[in-house]
C-alpha cells in the first residue's frame, strides 16, 4: 500500500533558494506585463528581497527578466516619473548576476536629469540616494539635513502608538534604507526602536501579518530580535498560503505579505515555510488571520469617556469585558507579545484631556 494518494493533502513548501527560478518566471512573465506601473513595483519588489538575501541566482534563472534589462535606457527615458522602480529592478538585477553593465550609466543620466530633485517626500529621496549610491553616483538633493529629519520622524514613538499605516511603512523602509538593507548598522537610538515595538504591537493587534513582518525584519536590521511570537505568527501565517494557478480572477491577492513574510523568514534563518509555485499565472491567497482587536480596542476604550485612564492594569479588565472573544484572545496575545505593551497603551489609550 506505498503508493496510496493523499486527498486535501497541504501544499508543499519549500525554500526560497527553490523558489526563486518560479517566482522570477511568474512576476515577469505570468501575472502583468511591463508596460503596467503595478507590474514594476512586484518585480521590484521581488528582486529587491531576492537580492538582500543573496540568493545565487543563474542566467537561465533571470532569462524571463533579460529583455526588460535590455530595454531600460527605452523605458527610463520615456518613463523617467518612474525612475526609482526602473533603477531598482536594473541594479538588482545586476547584483544578482545579470550580465551586462549599464546601471552606473542609467544612474548617472539619473542624476544628471536632476529626477531626485523632484521629489517631495524625504522618503523617496532617501530611497533614491540609496539607490544612485549602489554605484557611487551622488545625488543632489540628498541634502546634508535629510538624515536628520528621518531620524527626527522616526525618533518620536507616540506617532507609531496610534493607528497609521503609512506612517508606518515609512518607519521600517527609513531602517531598511538606514541600514542599506542589513548590510550596515542603521544606528537607532532607544526612541526609534521604541517606535518599531509601538509598530509591531499595533500591527501584532491589528493582525497585519504584511506590516509585522515587515517590521520584524526592520528590528533585526537594528540588531534587536523581534518578539518571538511575532516572529513564530507571520512564519505560521506564511505556512497556510497557497498559490493557485488561475487564468481568470482578478488580481486581488495576497502576493506582498507572501513575499516580506518570505524575506521575514529568510533573516530569521527559518526559511522553510514558503508555498511552492505551479506553472502558469499565479494567485497568491491565505485563510483569514485571527480576528483584529483593533477596532473594537479602540471602540471599547472610547466608551470610557472620562473614566479612561492610561493605566493598563486599571483597564484592563474593563475593556477585556467590552470584547468579544475572538478580540480578547487577539489583544491577550498582544499584550504577552511586548514587554513594552503598558507604555504603549498609556499613549494609545488617549486619555490626556484637553
Amino acid at each position: 500500500m506505498s503508493n496510496i494518494i493523499a486527498l486535501n493533502a497541504p501544499p508543499r513548501r519549500q525554500r526560497l533558494s527553490e523558489r526563486t527560478a518560479a517566482l522570477i518566471e511568474c512576476f515577469a512573465r505570468q501575472r502583468r506585463i511591463p508596460d503596467d506601473v503595478f507590474w514594476l513595483k512586484e518585480n521590484a519588489e521581488l528582486l529587491n528581497i531576492l537580492e538582500c538575501t543573496g540568493q545565487q541566482l543563474t542566467q537561465d534563472d533571470l532569462e524571463p527578466q533579460r529583455a526588460f534589462y535590455e530595454e531600460l535606457p527605452e523605458r527610463l527615458g520615456f518613463f523617467p516619473q518612474y525612475y526609482r522602480f526602473l533603477l531598482s529592478i536594473g541594479l538588482d538585477l545586476e547584483d544578482l548576476g545579470m550580465e551586462g553593465v549599464q546601471m552606473e550609466r542609467l544612474c548617472t543620466w539619473t542624476a544628471a536629469q536632476g529626477l531626485p530633485d523632484a521629489e517631495l517626500s524625504d522618503l523617496q529621496r532617501a530611497e533614491a540616494r540609496r539607490l544612485l549610491a549602489r554605484r557611487g553616483v551622488h545625488m543632489g538633493a540628498a541634502d546634508l539635513g535629510l538624515d536628520d529629519r528621518l531620524r527626527a520622524f522616526i525618533n518620536r514613538p507616540e506617532t507609531f502608538a496610534l493607528p497609521n499605516k503609512k506612517a508606518a511603512y515609512e518607519l521600517t523602509h527609513i531602517v531598511f534604507y538606514l541600514s542599506e538593507y542589513g548590510r550596515c548598522d542603521p544606528k537607532l537610538g532607544t526612541a526609534a526602536l521604541t517606535s518599531l515595538e509601538y509598530a509591531g504591537i499595533l500591527a501584532y493587534l491589528d493582525q497585519n501579518m504584511d506590516l509585522l513582518a515587515e517590521i520584524c525584519v526592520a528590528l533585526r536590521q537594528a540588531g534587536r530580535t523581534p518578539s518571538a511570537i511575532w516572529e513564530g505568527t507571520v512564519r505560521a501565517n506564511l505556512s497556510t498560503f497557497y498559490v493557485v494557478a488561475d487564468d481568470q480572477t482578478p488580481f486581488a491577492d495576497h502576493y506582498h505579505e507572501y513575499l516580506v513574510s518570505t524575506w521575514a523568514m529568510a533573516v530569521l534563518g527559518a526559511d522553510d515555510s514558503g508555498a511552492a509555485l505551479p506553472v502558469g499565472r499565479c494567485l497568491f491567497r491565505r485563510p483569514e488571520n485571527l480576528a483584529s482587536a483593533l477596532r473594537p480596542m479602540s471602540a471599547a476604550l472610547m466608551s470610557f469617556g472620562a473614566s479612561r485612564s492610561g493605566d493598563w492594569g486599571k483597564m484592563e479588565q474593563g475593556v477585556l469585558g467590552l470584547l468579544e472573544e475572538d478580540a480578547a484572545c487577539t489583544l491577550q496575545a498582544t499584550v504577552a507579545s511586548s514587554a513594552v505593551y503598558p507604555q504603549f497603551f498609556e499613549a494609545f489609550a488617549r486619555a490626556t484631556r484637553l
